[in-house]
């Protein structure tokens, strides 16, 4: 494959900075723009030596900081996004202008420098609580809070920009990523951050539930290979879920991890299960996920003391951080 110029927004966070290791790898050259506003600088630290990577800081939103950024560039990833449920309920302003505006803003970017393939970082968190598992591209959009929704305006954007101006576009539905340089951040969030914090302090892992909800973690480096297999291809328009392959409770994780449980509440709004139907991109793409769990967890725990100086969660702590979760999505309220 022929080198490159691949712009990367919101390079420097978790997923970002994988996939930029991996363009970076197969010989790209790669400009991030990151506003560190979720994305860390550590997270590039250890590619800082290569002279085909620029990091930039600068918002999506800022059109006359970013557009010269995309002279000359092939592939670009949208990566860049405020994530988390409870912050997006409380901040929808925020949340609307990152994941919409700022989509929109590095599309119109993208189609004045007349990028050859544009890739955006969808969310599965559209199906909300779904009807059929695995759950099929067709399946019903029902977003429960505003980062959900911000993500699927952010996508409908994208699609609509390849219908009217004949962008090649595709969009990438992600499902429980996991891996290396997760968030650490003071918000409330993924729940593999939340455990290894607390398996470094000797706390009891907090378990929503029972824990017999299941999720299909998916690796970051199974992530990144498919945004690359999206931008290598020709296919145009369409939308693909990412996914691990199978689904694992949270139960078998705390199994793997080794520690001690105690529960806390169920929450409203959540599945009890993510499953993707990975069979359209396997088919149209040809990428299947490559780390099973059991890898992927070992390699977590691998690299576990990055996850030191992160916030540990305790039940009240918990409580505290979701009351708006449960004031604003439980069931009678919406009713």
């Amino acid at each position: 494959m022929s080198q490159k110029h691949c712009v990367v927004t919101g390079g420097a966070g978790f997923i970002g900075s994988h996939l930029v290791e991996r363009l970076l790898a197969d010989g790209h050259r790669v400009t991030v723009i990151d506003n560190f506003s979720t994305g860390r600088p550590e997270n590039l630290e250890h590619l800082k030596g290569s002279k085909q990577l620029k990091l930039v800081q600068a918002d999506t939103n800022d059109r006359a900081a970013i557009a010269p950024l995309f002279k000359g560039a092939q592939w670009v990833f949208h990566i860049a996004a405020l994530a988390d449920i409870v912050p997006s309920i409380e901040r929808p302003d925020d949340y609307f202008r990152a994941n919409v505006s700022g989509t929109e803003s590095v599309l119109e970017a993208a189609r004045a420098a007349r990028v050859s393939r544009f890739v955006y970082a969808a969310s599965s968190s559209c199906y909300g609580i779904p009807d059929k598992f695995p759950t099929p591209e067709t399946a019903a959009i029902r977003p429960q809070y505003p980062y959900a929704l911000t993500k699927r305006l952010g996508e409908e954007l994208v699609l609509h920009w390849g219908q009217v101006y004949g962008m090649p576009v595709v969009s990438t539905r992600f499902f429980n990523v996991y891996g290396p340089r997760s968030r650490t951040s003071g918000t409330y969030g993924a729940v593999f951050g939340v455990f290894l914090a607390q398996k470094l302090a000797n706390k009891p892992y907090t378990v929503v539930g029972d824990g017999k909800q299941t999720r299909d973690f998916t690796f970051v480096s199974d992530v990144a290979d498919a945004l690359v297999s999206a931008a290598g291809s020709t296919v145009s328009g369409e939308v693909f879920n990412v996914g691990s392959g199978s689904t694992y409770s949270i139960n078998r994780l705390v199994e793997l991890l080794g520690g001690p449980v105690i529960h806390i509440p169920k929450r409203p709004g959540e599945p009890d299960c993510t499953f993707a139907d990975t069979a359209k991109i396997r088919k149209a793409l040809g990428w299947k996920p490559k780390v099973s769990f059991e890898d992927g967890v070992e390699k977590m725990l691998a690299n576990i003391d990055y996850w030191r100086k992160a916030p540990v969660w305790t039940p009240q702590s918990i409580e505290q951080a979701t009351k708006t979760w449960f004031e604003f999505l439980e069931p009678a309220k919406t009713a």
